[in-house]
């Protein structure tokens, strides 16, 4: 299922804004291009960033169904997979690219919320990436993916 582009457009913006107050969010529409200066001058007076910032937000779909995984030490963690459009690769190829992003959800909150998310529904995701390594039989292994602070449907 699909949405329109106007929701996309209109009311999901609005949610995000209404979700994360303080968020940094760039505006396509008037392409505004944001610098460290810009973004520096955007975080909150409390904030505790000197010159680093980890923040990711994705939109998208949802490729498969999430799964929990208990680990070696106890741990659970939710995983799946983000789909996110890119445009297509050029006028002459109508072939739209996708990017395919990993998302771990590890508080509970956040686990239970990804477990009623369904395959091809609309999510919205906060957080942070990272990097995992853990050891495989064939050596140490590593992977990039989205750690959730905050997950919704849209």
């Amino acid at each position: 299922m699909s949405l329109p582009q106007e929701r996309i457009t209109d009311e999901i913006t609005e949610e995000i804004r209404t979700y994360w107050e303080g968020a940094i969010i760039k505006k396509t529409a008037n392409k505004k291009t944001l610098n460290k200066e810009t973004i520096m001058r955007k975080l909150p007076k409390n904030s505790d960033v000197s010159e680093y910032v980890n923040q990711v937000s994705l939109i998208g779909r949802l490729s498969g169904e999430p799964f929990e995984k208990v680990l070696p030490s106890g741990d659970k963690v939710v995983e799946f997979r983000v789909v996110i459009e890119r445009g297509t690769n050029s006028v002459k190829d109508k072939r739209k690219i996708v990017d395919t992003i990993d998302v771990a959800a590890w508080s509970a909150l956040n686990r239970k919320v990804a477990l009623k998310l369904d395959e091809n529904s609309w999510v919205c995701v906060f957080g942070s990436i990272r990097r995992r390594f853990w050891q495989s039989p064939a050596g140490l292994a590593s992977r990039w993916q989205v750690e959730a602070s905050d997950i919704s449907t849209l």
